[in-house]
C-alpha cells in the first residue's frame, strides 16, 4: 500500500514537472493539497531532487526569464522567489547584475509611447505604473531622465 502511495505521488509530480519547472516548496504544496501524506511527499521530492529531475536553480532561472520577457522588474522578482520558497543566494545569482535601468526605460516606453510625461500628474503616474511593475526608485528615476528629461517631481508617488 505505501509503494502504491509513492508511486502515484511521483507521478502526480512528475505531471506537475511535464508542464514548467516547480520550486520544491511549490511542489510539495501541490502534492499536499492533493491528499498525499508529507512523508510520501518529502521521499517523492527527494528522489526527484536525486535525479535532477527538480531543481530550484533551473525553476528560478525560468522564473526570472519569464518574469523579465513580462516586464516586471526585480524587486517584484525577488519577492515572488522568496514567496516560492527559493533561497536568497539564488535569488541573487539570477536576479543581481542585470540591466534593469534599460528593462525599466522600455517597459514604460512600451506603455506610454516614447515622449517623457509634460506634467507632474501624467509622470507620478508614470512612475506608479513603474513602481508596481517591481522597480526601485533609483531604475524609475533613470527611466523618467532618459533623452535629457529634466528631474522627475520628489516624490509624486507619495502625494494625492
Amino acid at each position: 500500500m505505501k509503494e502504491r502511495a509513492y508511486q502515484l505521488c511521483r507521478v502526480t509530480a512528475m505531471n506537475l514537472l511535464a508542464r514548467r519547472e516547480h520550486s520544491k516548496k511549490e511542489l510539495l504544496r501541490k502534492l499536499i493539497l492533493r491528499d498525499f501524506d508529507e512523508q510520501t511527499v518529502g521521499q517523492v521530492l527527494s528522489d526527484l531532487i536525486q535525479e535532477n529531475l527538480l531543481s530550484d536553480r533551473r525553476f528560478a532561472e525560468a522564473f526570472v526569464r519569464s518574469r523579465i520577457s513580462k516586464g516586471q522588474g526585480p524587486l517584484r522578482i525577488r519577492r515572488d522567489l522568496s514567496e516560492r520558497g527559493v533561497a536568497d543566494e539564488l535569488i541573487a545569482d539570477y536576479v543581481n547584475g542585470r540591466q534593469w535601468l534599460t528593462l525599466a526605460i522600455d517597459v514604460r516606453q512600451k506603455r506610454f509611447g516614447n515622449e517623457l510625461p509634460e506634467g507632474y500628474k501624467e509622470c507620478a503616474r508614470q512612475m506608479r505604473f513603474l513602481q508596481y511593475r517591481g522597480f526601485d526608485g533609483e531604475q524609475i528615476s533613470g527611466a523618467m531622465k532618459q533623452d535629457g528629461w529634466q528631474d522627475p517631481p520628489a516624490n509624486p508617488i507619495s502625494r494625492e
